[in-house]
């Protein structure tokens, strides 16, 4: 199959681009940054330098690499812009679709979060309903529903990624932060994957049916803080746990099944 990977330099393309090769997959790999090309010769993709929020030259692009199947893991928070990431998710993802409807492609895998559900003490699934209250909620919901246009639409609700080049690494941005009692955030319900794990539910979700996915470890905690070395905060828990039984129920599991900063791929 010939997969294009959009936003394939990120925490989980640098580790889903190796994984499809190595599969048999031939895999390009947007980026916006030029360069970052050489990045995804390394890991074996065909090197694409696009703009998502050049719709025209973003159409030609596919238009010309034609892939079976798109997978769509862009973000934007590296300066913790959350504007900027809801941003992406409606306008990034609406020129994605369109492009994607123009080329004939009907399969995309795309990311999208698992902490925006209406709060409550039981694991939530897919079918549970979101909170509008919640911080991300438009662009989300936004990113969800231009998505399932497509006749093979999956939506991958990742819990919190951890592991290499992302914020909960031992050197990333909130570890960091909690290490140095700067993170102050009040009790509540987490659910996390490693990237390894996230990357291979995307490569998965290539045969997966249509439709919200949570891809999530086996246990949500309330004491992920004291995982990174801080104290947590006393009182209820805000938020939800997050079942994953859909997701085992389609045949992944995961590798790192609880958090644990120690395990030797997480550093």
């Amino acid at each position: 199959m010939k997969i294009l990977v959009a936003g394939a330099t990120g925490a989980i393309g640098r580790r889903l681009v190796p994984l499809l090769v190595k599969s048999g997959h031939t895999v390009s790999g947007t980026t916006r940054h030029a360069d970052r090309a050489r990045t995804l010769v390394e890991l074996g993709a065909q090197p694409i330098v696009v703009d998502v929020f050049d719709a025209e030259t973003l159409r030609d692009t596919l238009a010309n690499d034609r892939p079976d199947a798109i997978i769509h893991q862009l973000t934007d928070l590296s300066g913790e812009d959350f504007k900027a990431n809801s941003r992406l998710r409606i306008e990034g993802t609406r020129n994605l679709v369109d492009a994607a409807k123009a080329a004939g492609v009907e399969v995309m895998v795309a990311q999208s979060i698992a902490w925006l559900y209406v709060a409550g003490t039981t694991p939530a699934v897919e079918t549970d309903p979101l909170d509008p209250d919640a911080r991300g909620y438009a662009g989300v919901v936004a990113l969800e529903n231009i998505v399932a246009e497509l006749p093979r639409g999956v939506v991958l609700r990742y819990g919190r990624l951890y592991g290499p080049g992302t914020w909960y690494a031992p050197d990333g941005l909130i570890a960091e932060r909690i290490r140095k009692g700067e993170f102050n955030e009040p009790p509540a319900w987490a659910s996390f994957v490693h990237v390894d794990d996230a990357a291979a539910g995307a490569a998965a979700a290539l045969d997966w049916p249509a439709g919200p996915v949570n891809v999530v470890d086996d246990e949500p905690t309330t004491d992920w803080i004291g995982t990174f070395g801080g104290t947590p905060s006393d009182g209820v828990p805000a938020g939800r746990p997050i079942s994953n039984a859909k997701a085992r129920s389609l045949g992944w599991q995961p590798a790192y099944p609880r958090l644990s900063v120690s395990e030797p791929l997480a550093t």
